[in-house]
């Protein structure tokens, strides 16, 4: 079974004795909940692609310190995954997220697309983000990854423009597309971005921005997903077909 996974702060690293101390929050879900014993193993990871691997040397109510055996700082990844995921009704973006997360996915965009029926703006945009960050956070966590996913402020139709034209490919998962993604060809760098589209599904005007500014349009197969599934469903198709997943491409 994998060791559990805890947050350190940016840039910490172990004292001369090779022993790394947690406290606060983190230190009490490990004595309290996942009720850790001295010797067990743990992963410590900073959110960032560094992980401390090592056993609990001592722990207590409020602090966890660990004996750190291997100090790993883990490549970037190549090709990194963008969703841009249409905001949803009730708590399906915040599942869209959470699955997103646990599969691999390393930049989440919210999209407020022209069908959108939630929408986001002023301080609610700022709870919503908030809120998409904190889930990001805890199924980093569960899923036991070293990063969490750059969850980014709400993105208009039009601000995608850049995020495609900088992309190794853009997909834009549309039902009505003839090409199944199952069949394009995946790069093994850059930025692969992927298009979720509302409930309501993209206007004609959003798809023509979309396809003119270097976009594809495929399907993901015979069935018509959520908004809160085609995302993480899109996210593992084009992973399965690259380095990070074991394949070739």
């Amino acid at each position: 079974m994998a060791a559990p996974v805890f947050w350190i702060d940016l840039g910490l690293t172990p004292d001369a004795g090779g022993i790394v101390s947690v406290s606060g929050e983190e230190a009490r879900h490990a004595g309290q909940v996942v009720r850790l014993r001295v010797g067990e193993r743990v992963d410590l990871v900073d959110g960032h692609g560094r992980r401390l691997e090592g056993t609990v040397h001592s722990i207590s109510r409020d602090r966890l310190d660990v004996s750190v055996t291997r100090d790993i700082r883990e490549p970037d990844p190549a090709p990194r995954i963008v969703v841009v995921q249409a905001l949803a009704k009730g708590e399906r973006g915040e599942q869209a997220v959470a699955a997103m997360t646990e599969v691999g996915v390393d930049v989440i965009v919210p999209w407020s697309a022209e069908h959108c029926v939630a929408r986001w703006s002023g301080e609610r945009a700022e709870r919503g983000v908030a809120k998409w960050q904190t889930v990001a956070r805890a199924a980093a966590k569960q899923a036991r990854r070293s990063r969490v996913p750059d969850v980014r402020h709400v993105h208009s139709t039009a601000h995608l423009e850049s995020l495609v034209a900088s992309s190794s490919l853009a997909l834009c998962l549309d039902e009505s597309a003839d090409v199944p993604l199952s069949t394009t060809v995946i790069p093994d760098h850059g930025d692969v971005v992927i298009m979720v589209g509302p409930e309501g599904g993209l206007s004609d005007a959003e798809r023509a921005r979309l396809v003119s500014w270097g976009a594809a349009r495929v399907r993901l197969g015979p069935t018509v997903l959520r908004t809160s599934t085609a995302g993480p469903v899109g996210a593992a198709l084009v992973l399965s077909r690259t380095p990070r997943w074991g394949a070739s491409g």
